[in-house]
């Protein structure tokens, strides 16, 4: 893995939030670390004399995050927070909203809670593909702990929001911070921490690097073998059965986007029984993917069948789980064709594009995790609880 630092641009930099978005926009620089919105990193510092930690504010990117991208949050607030029993993600957001010194600012990141009981001024927060890779197999902890030794602090996979922030919180009261160069959570990806922003960093590329190579010592990836491809006819009665059940209003509206990438039509031809692995590789991707894809067999006279099994599939998980929430649209974002590739479907093409980049990640990560024993990615309870996670709903239901 690549390390990015440049001496001579880092030093023209003479203030910690601009030495904090110059490494934020090296790691956003590297799809294999973050993507599409992927990711946080913060600093703590001193505004007026009060302790503060500037995080990545929501809706923001690290491959272009500037300034004013960071919300300014009261630590004595995040850390009070951070020694409650029990808080709900809708008011913590509220909470740190209420404790910003900028009321522009963009609402804080939901890791903020976690950034700040790091004792660290730097803290650095990747979905490394590597690492959840390995991550996602059914021995991955144990190859992590093969790969990493004593050097990282392992906290197995919690949801993402105030509970996680809570779970690290509780495990590291007294812990030795500094006898760790990073921190790993299981299926959801790696922290490191440093008083120096270049140390941070170089600890990011380097442990996500570790992880990397194991992959690509350990792991090979098939090359495709030639096919016929789907039909025009094909493709035709696929967009048009799943637009009518996204978009009923305007089917019209919705785009249907081959994945031209080889690595689609590798896993497209593995047996049905890889490709009923085919899962998020970190739970931050459902709610551009669902948790699942839509696996059809090719046949133009089954589509409509195949896809009617799949909505029934869809709502007997939401009733399984569900416990008042609001059911989203049971459609496919993607279908794999067994044999051919894969297709994405949004209502413009930018989200399809963003499905098909996700994609092309995940896939590679199901393939190379075969010789690891198999995917396993997180269970649909703990899908569920990351696709109808409330701050989702409360957007849903906002709108």
């Amino acid at each position: 893995m690549e390390n990015l630092w440049n001496d001579e641009d880092a030093a023209a930099f003479d203030n910690d939030l601009e030495m904090r978005v110059y490494t934020s926009r090296l790691l956003g620089n590297n799809p294999n670390l973050v993507m599409h919105g992927g990711g946080n990193t913060s600093v703590k510092s001193t505004v007026n004399g009060e302790d503060i930690l500037y995080v990545k504010g929501s809706g923001w990117d690290l491959e272009t995050i500037e300034p004013a991208g960071f919300a300014p949050v009261k630590m004595s607030t995040l850390l009070s927070m951070a020694q409650q029993d029990h808080l709900s993600d809708t008011d913590m957001v509220a909470q740190q909203r209420q404790a910003m010194i900028n009321p522009e600012a963009p609402n804080p990141s939901v890791e903020a809670i976690l950034h700040a009981v790091i004792p660290f001024k730097f803290v650095d927060h990747t979905h490394a593909d590597a690492l959840v890779t390995i991550s996602n197999t059914p021995n991955g902890k144990t190859i992590l702990q093969k790969i990493y030794g004593d050097r990282v602090l392992f906290v197995p996979y919690v949801m993402p929001g105030f509970i996680l922030a809570k779970a690290v919180y509780e495990q590291t009261k007294d812990l030795d911070w500094s006898q760790y160069d990073g921190m790993v959570l299981e299926h959801h990806g790696l922290f490191t921490f440093s008083d120096s922003a270049k140390t941070a960093y170089d600890k990011m590329i380097e442990l996500a690097g570790l992880a990397e190579n194991y992959l690509l010592e350990n792991t090979q990836l098939p090359n495709p073998l030639p096919s016929e491809g789907v039909t025009e006819s094909y493709l035709s009665k696929l967009t048009s059965a799943v637009a009518q059940i996204k978009c009923p209003e305007a089917p019209e509206t919705i785009l249907a986007m081959v994945n031209p990438f080889s690595i689609a039509k590798a896993l497209a031809q593995r047996d049905l029984s890889v490709l009923k692995q085919a899962s998020v590789l970190t739970p931050d991707h459902i709610i551009r993917t669902k948790q699942k894809p839509l696996i059809l067999s090719g046949d133009e006279a089954l589509i409509d069948e195949e896809l009617q099994a799949y909505i029934t599939a869809y709502q007997r998980y939401f009733d399984q789980y569900q416990t008042g929430e609001t059911c989203l649209n049971p459609a496919p974002n993607y279908v794999i064709i067994q044999g051919e590739g894969s297709l994405a479907f949004g209502k413009t093409e930018k989200e399809v594009s963003i499905i098909q980049d996700i994609n092309n990640h995940t896939f590679e990560a199901i393939l190379r995790a075969q010789d690891l024993g198999g995917y396993v990615p997180l269970s649909d309870a703990e899908l569920f609880e990351m696709e109808y996670w409330e701050l989702e709903q409360a957007k849903l239901k906002k709108s």
